[in-house]
């Protein structure tokens, strides 16, 4: 069995790779990234340096042609902002439902073409493909496509349309982004290396929803964020 995990270099993302890598071991493991046209490229920087912390190979892929129609905030050609507000005080504001940092069908499109990577790569072997989805982000519909029922979806259809070789895997689709956390402690997975703050620089805003997130579940843990140790 091989696997491939989609890797953001983001909390979630690595704590997959890490409970990859305990399962399979690091030889039967590669890391994806995927360019959307994000604002900033420091995840995909922060990915690659976990792929060398793992000692994994790692692809990226270049989707940016299909996002350049959307004008969702986190890409480089938005119009948008990001807001500063936690997910709870988006939906409090804005109702239920779909957040204004939702990639359209981000996961279906990054699963669906990591599918295709691992038919390419691994022909002859069955192939994982995790993907770091959580209950939080589910929550409210706030990202359908985090959502146990996408995940279930999508996980039927690529196996139908891999001839039954290639498995999606959401260990995290019912944890709460502390259940990740103490998930990933456990593994010493190197969250120092991680970076989930929607903006660019040196050292994470504090203030997004995925900051106020990140800081919320380290701290449920009795732990100090590692990256903000640096």
């Amino acid at each position: 069995m091989k696997a491939l995990v989609l890797s953001s270099g983001g909390v979630d993302s690595t704590t997959c790779i890490g409970i990859a890598v305990d399962k399979l071991g690091a030889g039967n493991i590669s890391t994806v990234s995927v360019f959307y046209g994000q604002k900033h490229e420091k995840e995909l920087e922060c990915a690659a340096k976990i792929a060398d912390y793992y000692a994994v190979p790692h692809f990226v892929l270049d989707l940016s042609e299909i996002m350049k129609f959307s004008n969702c905030p986190l890409l480089s050609h938005s119009t948008e902002g990001i807001r500063h507000q936690s997910y709870a005080e988006q939906i409090a504001q804005d109702g239920e439902g779909m957040v204004r940092t939702y990639v359209p069908f981000r996961n279906g499109l990054l699963l669906s073409a990591v599918a295709a990577l691992a038919m390419s790569i691994y022909p002859d072997e069955d192939t994982e493909i995790y993907l770091g989805a959580h209950a939080d982000d589910a929550a409210g519909n706030a990202y359908a496509d985090c959502s146990r029922e996408f995940t279930e979806a999508m996980k039927k259809a690529i196996s139908i349309g891999t001839y039954g070789r290639v498995h999606v895997v959401a260990p995290l689709v019912d944890l709460n982004k502390a259940g990740v956390v103490k998930i990933g402690l456990g593994l010493k997975v190197p969250y120092e290396l991680t970076w989930s703050c929607y903006e660019g620089g040196d050292r994470p805003c504090g203030t997004c929803g995925t900051c106020i997130d990140r800081a919320a579940a380290f701290a449920a843990n009795g732990v100090e964020d590692p990256a903000l140790k640096k």
